[in-house]
């Protein structure tokens, strides 16, 4: 798992002291000397975010499947076991089925596998994508997206029907 973390001003605790019953006030058991965290610095720069993996991919695959023209996501073996798995009562949809990242401190790199629609512009789809999805997960994690490559996969026709299972046995 990769993090991001909030920038902290370079600090420096003290173990906590032990003492007497009358030494046990907030400032006897920790204090903070040399460094701006502390009780006069803004909340914001108390501590440390950190941003899993998934987070990003969530949000980037959400961010792309919000663009029309696209039809799904994924490459062909994926997207038939995301298929199965869509069927199965009280499965979820994998929204981040195509999706990789690579996450650092402050910067992530996303990669894509669409399929779109047959009769879009596939070179406009890929565009629409990748700035959806760059202000998506940037807005969202505060991430820097360096950058967001697509592949197009497949294209899916109009005539093609996702198979589906009715329940009843095909011979008798």
């Amino acid at each position: 798992m990769t993090t991001h973390t909030a920038p902290v001003a370079d600090q420096e605790l003290s173990t906590p002291r032990t003492g007497t019953a009358t030494d046990r006030s907030p400032q006897a058991t920790t204090a903070v000397s040399g460094g701006s965290a502390g009780v006069d610095q803004p909340a914001a720069d108390r501590g440390r975010t950190s941003i899993a993996d998934v987070v990003v991919v969530k949000v980037a695959g959400i961010a792309a499947r919000e663009i029309p023209g696209v039809h799904d996501m994924g490459g062909g073996l994926s997207r038939s076991i995301g298929a199965v798995r869509d069927r199965v009562p009280g499965g979820r949809p994998n929204v981040g089925r195509g999706v990789k990242v690579e996450v650092g401190e402050r910067q992530t790199a996303i990669d894509l596998d669409l399929v779109v629609e047959y009769g879009v512009s596939v070179m406009d789809v890929a565009q629409d994508v990748r700035e959806n999805v760059i202000s998506a997960v940037e807005r969202i994690t505060g991430l820097e997206v360096v950058e967001v490559n697509v592949t197009i996969n497949d294209v899916h026709l109009p005539d093609e029907h996702e198979p589906v299972h009715t329940g009843e046995a095909r011979v008798e």
